[in-house]
């Protein structure tokens, strides 16, 4: 349990006694203050700010896990004059305010926290340590600079002043322009693996979508029953596939436009949801019956794209070859209830995961589409910045352009700018 705060060493001595010595586990008995009662024996640990998670003076206790422990420890607490309990996030909004973490740390905190996969654990905790800040930090500096020497040749035309300040700038401006241009072009990777790989099981009825589901899910996820039909809704389940996160949806299964005609209105809401999840989706699997080779509906055989593995299900219950490829794309042969090429199904999906993950061992910078959003914004602003015919829009651009990077990390100092033009040219002097 953690205190942060002015009175943070009041309530250790108030339950532990001395403070202990900072940033080394100290065995205490923790007595109520009150009554003096023993609460429990444990480690406390002293945090004097700045150095500490929250940039203020932090204490932590840690006891035994038990309900009544820490409701006598909380109770404690709670009667110490200046203290209350802290609410969702607050320590990590502390942080941010004391300049602990930025805000891309913060997210990245987040996604640490929400990890379920190794790749999306790596991702978010280069994030939480700072790489997409170091990043904003080494943009806005060279941001600051071009933008002290344009403010300076504005507002000390009279001083003297090397003659080709705004000529070199505008060569600045263009090359950072670029360096996020380049950016910006490629894939949305990060905030893909933040979300996990969407892929969307498609299909006639009855072809043994929902069996598919279940088989690698490992669980019995979605219903499964004989009777065509029986999906009405998306069934969504989040799979780790060698560390990467997989987002498998089963859908309601796809009928003929004739047929959907006749349909009553819940499969016919549910058959516009599978033809909807299929636009979403990064990749399908489209289950076809095995049985049922010769019939395929040109509705679902429409389905079926660059993105796209078929299934031919079923093939415990028929003999001979089944076509390696329908409508272009490659098809497999399974069995969900049998569990025959599954391992081959499951090795073909990981080999997709990886070829769209793939960043040649660098993670991602961008992972949030508000992190893309604001790097966006400052890339069009410099680009607007090399047309402008005047020195005043020149560098009116190169403002809105240091702002959208402080809405990455949440700060923008114009004190910075300041810093730089009377360090730099020596104004006043």
């Amino acid at each position: 349990m953690r205190v942060s705060g002015p009175a943070a060493g009041k309530a250790v001595e108030a339950l532990a006694g001395a403070l202990p010595q900072a940033r080394t586990a100290s065995l205490r008995r923790l007595r109520k203050p009150t009554s003096g009662e023993v609460i429990d024996r444990g480690l406390v640990l002293w945090f004097p700010g700045p150095g500490s998670f929250t940039g203020e003076d932090m204490a932590e206790f840690q006891v035994h896990g038990g309900r009544a422990v820490l409701s006598a420890l909380l109770q404690s607490l709670e009667g110490i004059e200046g203290l209350r309990p802290a609410e969702a996030g607050e320590f990590t909004r502390r942080a941010f305010d004391n300049g602990r973490l930025d805000l891309a740390a913060v997210e990245g905190l987040a996604d640490l926290i929400e990890a379920d996969t190794e790749a999306q654990r790596r991702q978010a905790l280069s994030q939480a340590e700072g790489a997409l800040g170091r990043a904003v930090e080494e943009w806005a500096h060279s941001l600051t600079r071009i933008l002290a020497r344009v403010e300076a040749a504005i507002d000390f035309a009279d001083e003297e002043l090397p003659e080709d300040l705004l000529e070199e700038a505008a060569q600045e401006a263009a090359s950072l322009h670029d360096e996020l241009a380049q950016l910006l072009q490629r894939p949305p990777v990060g905030e893909r693996l933040r979300e996990g790989l969407k892929v969307a099981i498609l299909g006639p009825p009855n072809a043994g979508k929902s069996s598919l589901l279940n088989a690698l899910a490992g669980r019995d996820a979605a219903i499964v029953s004989e009777r065509a039909g029986t999906t009405r809704d998306v069934v969504e389940v989040a799979l780790d596939l060698g560390g990467y996160p997989l987002l498998l949806a089963d859908t309601a299964g796809v009928r003929s436009t004739a047929e959907t005609e006749t349909l009553d209105p819940v499969e016919a809401e549910g058959i516009r949801r599978s033809l909807a999840r299929a636009e979403s989706a990064d990749f399908k699997l489209v289950v076809l019956d095995a049985t049922e080779q010769s019939a395929i509906d040109p509705r679902v055989q429409a389905l079926v794209d660059q993105d796209s593995l078929v299934l031919w299900n079923k093939v415990d219950l028929v003999g001979g070859r089944l076509a390696a490829s329908v409508a272009g794309a490659p098809a497999l042969a399974v069995s969900a209830t049998k569990g025959m090429g599954l391992e081959e199904l499951e090795q073909r999906l990981l080999e997709e995961v990886e070829r769209r993950f793939d960043q040649g061992g660098e993670p991602s910078l961008i992972t949030r589409a508000r992190q893309r959003s604001a790097v966006r914004d400052c890339a069009e602003a410099l680009a607007r910045a090399q047309g402008a015919t005047e020195a005043a829009l020149f560098a009116e651009d190169l403002r809105l352009a240091l702002r959208a990077l402080g809405r990455i990390v949440g700060r923008v100092d114009v004190e910075d700018l300041l810093d730089v033009i009377f360090r730099d040219f020596c104004i006043g002097k």
